[in-house]
């Protein structure tokens, strides 16, 4: 690898990894816990957390393909921006619309970042996409997994201000990070036109692969948002206090770190599906098995299993997108796959939050079990290409 590549994938990381520890630790297990402080009931706890998926859905194509003209470096800084700014706003919230309102806010940060830099990434790497994107994702995943630790233990030991201060360190800190980036991207062997703006957008959409990846990634999304919100105050209905609650999602986000490496090598090797549907497979085994685990170590090693199986999953997906993107369009073809997927993350809080009030956590976990096996019979039935 070239030094001008090893010194990009370097600093991308950093970036990603300040940037999500920000995200995360703003949101797990704080977010439900914050707003049930606030008196939020169940089904206003769902479009809060909600709230930060939106954005995804209304701005990540647009992002990706501008990144396609304008280069991927200013639309990060715009991120960064939003990422280092956000977290102030947490420590004027005083209502649960309030909260949702800067959740939103909150949520162009990631709609961006997320988008842009996995096509910078997919853009400088082809013969090792699959293990270059995961090792990337897995990096910033350190991000994840230190913030429901250090998330627990500040609200345990302080309170949801330390939490939110903490958020804006990070965020400042990836902000000047990114200041870092060069403008410079790799050249194309082959001059091409860069066809119109809404052009790119069809293209990609009438791509039956792509569309059928990202509805998988949609699938997986949906009910990873899902836990992430509703298993942090399934094990507070328990009883489990917060700090342990924290250690319950960390182990999860500490076996993607381990994990998505790992399948993203085993991806390159034998093939995106052959990973992707076992994943799916552990991802709903794991959930449907939730409410018969009803204590510390039998919803952290739940939690774990869940992790590998996204991790499985999502260690492929991106790569396979950017298997099928033709033209150069990656930034467009990242885009629809974020758009999917955060509309799948935006039904799922909802869903699960009107599941439990209506029939409880059992049947709620269930529900989100038949989406994976769902999305893994999909993924069969329909995408029979090696």
């Amino acid at each position: 690898m070239k030094s001008g590549q090893r010194s990009f994938f370097f600093l991308i990381a950093l970036i990603g990894g300040l940037a999500i520890f920000s995200s995360t630790l703003s949101k797990t297990p704080v977010l439900p816990l914050f707003a049930l402080s606030l008196h939020a009931t169940p089904a206003e706890i769902g479009w809060i957390v909600m709230a930060s998926t939106i954005p995804g859905v209304l701005i990540s194509y647009p992002a990706g393909a501008l990144s396609d003209y304008l280069g991927k470096r200013c639309l990060l800084l715009a991120s960064l921006v939003v990422f280092a700014s956000a977290p102030f706003l947490y420590l004027l919230i005083e209502t649960p619309w309030q909260l949702m309102a800067v959740r939103f806010y909150h949520g162009f940060a990631t709609a961006i970042f997320g988008t842009v830099a996995s096509a910078a990434i997919a853009e400088r790497y082809t013969a090792d996409r699959a293990a270059r994107l995961s090792t990337y994702s897995s990096i910033t995943i350190v991000g994840r997994s230190v913030a429901p630790f250090l998330g627990g233990f500040l609200i345990s030991l302080a309170s949801f201000n330390a939490v939110y201060i903490a958020c804006a360190i990070s965020g400042v800190l990836a902000l000047g990070a990114g200041l870092l980036l060069s403008d410079d991207e790799p050249k194309p062997t082959v001059k091409r036109e860069r066809p119109p703006f809404w052009s790119s957008l069809v293209t990609v959409l009438r791509d039956r692969g792509i569309m059928l990846v990202s509805g998988v990634e949609a699938a997986q999304y949906l009910v990873f948002g899902a836990i992430e919100a509703f298993i942090a105050l399934y094990a507070a209905a328990l009883g489990i206090p917060a700090w342990q609650i924290g250690v319950i999602l960390g182990v999860q986000l500490v076996s993607i770190v381990f994990a998505k490496p790992l399948m993203g090598r085993v991806s390159d090797r034998v093939g995106r599906k052959q990973v992707i549907i076992p994943g799916l497979l552990v991802g709903a085994a794991s959930v449907a098995l939730l409410p018969f685990a009803p204590n510390f170590i039998g919803l952290s090693v739940l939690s774990l299993a869940f992790g590998i199986g996204f991790a499985t999953v999502t260690s492929s997906t991106a790569a396979l997108v950017a298997d099928l993107t033709r033209n150069g369009r990656y930034g467009s073809s990242m885009g629809v796959l974020r758009t999917v997927m955060d509309v799948g993350q935006s039904i799922g809080p909802v869903l699960t939050g009107w599941m439990v009030g209506v029939a409880g956590y059992g049947s709620a976990f269930s529900l989100l079990a038949a989406i994976l096996l769902s999305a893994a019979l999909l993924l069969g039935l329909l995408f029979r290409e090696p």
